[in-house]
């Protein structure tokens, strides 16, 4: 399987100067990211909301190493909420942050990541706008629900993303189906062991469909993150069966995947949310979403041969 190798190698250094190197990884990038810099990516926002679509911004950072490296991703957030407000976009447009970028792997990592993000999540709701915290690798999932929870006693609209592949994620869906909450469901992009999630594709798809069931039922938010046909329509059959309204439940699909179902949603009335990645910090995001669909990777690998 080529997709644990290619998640493995959005870690290393050498490969990271090798595709970086390569004429062809640009226009590959800019499919998938709206670009490096902070007016780049509300010009994105302002076109995507021009279609009536809605978006979730990701300032891309990762593998944070140091405080001072987690203070910049706190700042970058604080002048994008600062640039959505004088925009006007803050009604159309959150934020979508990974708790990692705010220190959460370092030494005493829960506390320093908190303290980072409650000034984004503060200046958010100042701004009209919210934040939802990504999730990532299996063991950083109880400090982010924890996180979620501090967050959530003075800003409620907070929202988290849960993965479906995780074994203990239906149990997490039950807990945060409540009234108010906003959950992100996805299935999960991180190489994790068999002895917490699903390896088989068709287990994780039915633990998805399950998931769904439970916060589709319960009185919170649900946001379908999916680019699954069948999930999608899975959604929406739940939604008219339990009575949901257009406007309790969306649909969140990545910058750059399945426009033309974006905007099919959107034509139908359904409220769309497209995931919009923006930075310096690329390469990771970039080889994940190669990891995701062979087609790219296949694309992107013939394209790098042929200019060698």
């Amino acid at each position: 399987m080529l997709g644990p190798v290619l998640l493995a190698a959005s870690r290393s250094a050498a490969i990271r100067r090798i595709v970086s190197a390569a004429p062809v990884t640009r226009p590959m990038v800019d499919r998938f990211v709206a670009g490096e810099r902070l007016a780049e990516s509300l010009g994105a926002v302002r076109s995507l909301t021009a279609r009536g679509l809605d978006v979730t911004l990701d300032h891309l950072g990762e593998d944070v190493t140091d405080r001072s490296e987690a203070l910049r991703s706190r700042d970058a957030y604080l002048a994008l909420t600062e640039a959505l407000a004088a925009e006007g976009l803050a009604g159309r447009a959150e934020m979508s942050v990974k708790l990692s970028a705010f220190g959460q792997a370092l030494p005493g990592g829960h506390d320093l990541a908190l303290a980072n993000v409650t000034p984004v999540v503060e200046a958010a709701a100042a701004a009209g706008t919210t934040v939802t915290l990504d999730m990532e690798d299996h063991t950083t999932v109880d400090s982010t629900l924890a996180i979620l929870g501090e967050l959530r006693t003075r800003f409620p609209q907070t929202g988290a993303v849960l993965q479906s592949y995780l074994f203990r994620t239906e149990d997490d869906c039950r807990a945060l189906a409540g009234e108010g909450s906003r959950v992100r469901l996805v299935k999960g992009a991180y190489n994790e062991p068999a002895s917490v999630a699903h390896q088989d594709k068709r287990e994780v798809d039915r633990a998805y469909v399950r998931c769904l069931k439970i916060l589709m039922a319960g009185d919170g938010y649900p946001m379908i993150g999916s680019h699954d046909p069948r999930m999608v329509a899975i959604a929406q059959d739940l939604a008219h069966r339990l009575g949901r309204k257009l406007d309790e439940y969306e649909f969140q699909m990545l910058y750059g995947i399945r426009v033309a179902e974006q905007e099919r949603l959107v034509a139908e009335g359904h409220r769309m949310r497209v995931y919009v990645p923006y930075g310096t910090d690329w390469y990771g995001y970039f080889m994940r979403r190669l990891a995701e669909r062979p087609a790219n990777l296949t694309f992107f690998l013939r394209s790098l041969v042929g200019r060698r």
